[in-house]
Formats: C-alpha cells, sequence, structure tokens
C-alpha cells in the first residue's frame, strides 16, 4: 500500500518545529529516524495531516556530558550511541540495549528519541532507560518539562507527550563505580522485537551486600515493567544462586505478560524469570571484574 496523502514540513531549526506542531495539534506526526512510523504511513494505520521532520534539525543530534553522565540529543541515531566512546564507558548498559536493535543498517537511520517517544512494549530502550532512571526533557511553544520514566512512559504506545511538544533530549546519570549491569533477551531471530526481556542495574557495597537493585523488563507487558517484590528480595543480600532463584520465583508469580500470536504469556512469564536469574548474575560478575 501507499501512505495516504500529507502534508509535509522539514524545519530546520527546532523552534520551527514546535511552532509547527502548535498549529496543527493531533492533525501532525513527528517523523524522527521513520522506521516505525514509515510502515505505519505505508500500511494507512497512520494518516497524519501533516508530517513534521525533524533531520533537518542539527542542534537534537548530539551526545555531552551531563555531570557525570551524558545527555543524549532525540535525534542522535542508534548506530551513534552504540558506539560511541562516552556511551560505552559511562553506561554500558545502553550500548549494549541498542545492539540488540535491528541490524546495524536500521539502527544507522532509527534514532533513541524516535524509538523512546514510539514506546513500544517490546522495544529495548523504554525498559533501558527505566534502569537507568532516565530523565525526558519534552519541549513546546510553552517551556520545557523534565520527566522521569515513570512519568513519561503511560501505556501501550503511549507516553506523556503532548501533541504539541516533541522529546528533545534523554539525560542518563553515570553507572557508579559500584555498579554492575545487563540486558538479556529472548526474540524469534536476532533483531526482532523481544518476546521477553530485562535490562539489570545491581550496586553491591564492600561486604557484597546489594544496596540497590534494578530489573526492568520488556515484552511483558504494555510498558518498560519494574517488579518491585523481586527487586526488594535482592537489598540487603549477599547475591548467591539461592538469593536469585528466590527472586526469580518472584518475577515468575507477579508477571502477567500478554499472549499473542508470537509467545503465550506462560512462556514470556517463565523467560522472563531465567532471563532475570541470569542479568542479576551477570550484573555481579562485572562489579567484581577489574576496572
Amino acid at each position: 500500500m501507499k501512505p495516504a496523502p500529507f502534508g509535509y514540513l522539514a524545519p530546520r531549526r527546532r523552534i520551527e518545529a514546535l511552532e509547527a506542531l502548535s498549529e496543527y495539534g493531533v492533525e501532525a506526526k513527528v517523523l524522527a529516524g521513520g522506521q516505525s512510523l514509515v510502515p505505519l504511513l505505508a500500511m494507512r494505520l497512520a494518516s497524519p495531516a501533516v508530517l513534521v521532520d525533524l533531520n533537518r534539525i542539527k542542534d537534537l543530534a548530539f551526545i555531552r556530558p551531563f555531570g557525570e553522565g551524558l545527555t543524549i540529543g532525540a535525534m542522535t541515531r542508534q548506530r551513534v550511541v552504540e558506539t560511541h566512546r562516552r556511551v560505552v564507558r559511562r553506561i554500558p548498559l545502553l550500548a549494549e540495549a541498542v545492539r540488540c536493535i535491528g541490524h546495524p543498517q536500521i539502527r544507522a537511520r532509527g534514532t533513541i528519541g524516535g524509538s523512546l517517544a514510539h514506546a513500544d512494549p517490546a522495544s529495548e530502550l523504554p525498559a533501558a532507560a527505566a534502569a537507568l532512571d532516565a530523565h525526558f526533557v519534552l519541549a513546546s511553544v510553552r517551556g520545557e518539562r523534565v520527566l522521569d520514566s515513570e512519568q513519561f512512559f503511560a501505556g501501550y504506545l503511549t507516553t506523556a507527550l503532548e501533541p504539541d511538544e516533541i522529546l528533545t533530549e534523554v539525560r542518563l546519570p553515570a553507572l557508579p563505580p559500584d555498579a554492575g549491569w545487563a540486558f538479556l533477551e529472548i526474540a524469534r531471530r536476532h533483531g526482532d522485537f523481544a518476546l521477553a526481556g530485562v535490562a539489570a542495574v545491581l550496586r553491591l557495597d564492600g561486604d557484597g551486600r546489594c544496596t540497590e537493585a534494578r530489573l526492568v523488563f520488556t515484552g511483558v507487558g504494555p510498558g518498560p515493567v519494574r517488579v518491585p517484590e523481586a527487586e526488594q528480595a535482592l537489598l540487603g543480600q549477599q547475591i548467591a544462586r539461592s538469593t536469585v532463584a528466590e527472586m526469580v520465583c518472584i518475577v515468575q508469580d507477579r508477571l502477567d505478560p500478554p499472549t499473542d500470536i508470537h509467545a503465550t504469556a506462560d512462556y514470556r512469564r517463565h523467560t522472563a524469570g531465567v532471563l532475570a536469574g541470569r542479568a542479576a548474575l551477570q550484573a555481579v560478575e562485572r562489579i567484581r571484574e577489574p576496572r
């Protein structure tokens, strides 16, 4: 199929894009990398009156220090994020998650902001961002606001973005020296969306006891999913296999994933628990590796 007719705007400045969205509101769609939106247009599942293309706005593509962490412009290509030395050194979990997205050709065109704003419940970046305690900068002609992950992700393919707003950047704190990380997923084929996946960040004190645990799942709910009871089971504990096994049981008991044409709920529930256990152990191994 071919897309329904639409108007096309390609602003060169951020304010021009915001003014266009202010004028057209819900009648407009924002084009970033196009890896999700263009197929939707072609299948006529999306029929905007106007397409606002952000690809000529150069100041939306950057990676800059933000304290000990980084701030990444929404139009930064995923392949750039994956290979950037500052990302690999300061926020390696993000680079690891990006490597699971599609294939190099897709990542060369896809943007970090486009993926986050699309909020596919089986995609990698929302779970990674939530595990990293990311903050999202949303801009409109009315000004800017900054939201955390729980505020930004609102449900299936839904975020807190208003029709006249664009996501301009993502702020990510650096992983502290006592933190370990892992991103694991199962997909039907390499590059497909996850049937189930998990982003894990663990911190240990000098006695090897867990002081912080973040386990954020993808592919098992309407957005990035945390299981607070499972994280709580790790806190104050030395991460032995018995501790992890208890956590896995809690994950598999609490998750309520969907059944669809790709996998059953039981499969997703079981797989997510297994991946959580492996991710926790891998995170601990990385804490103990010399840096």
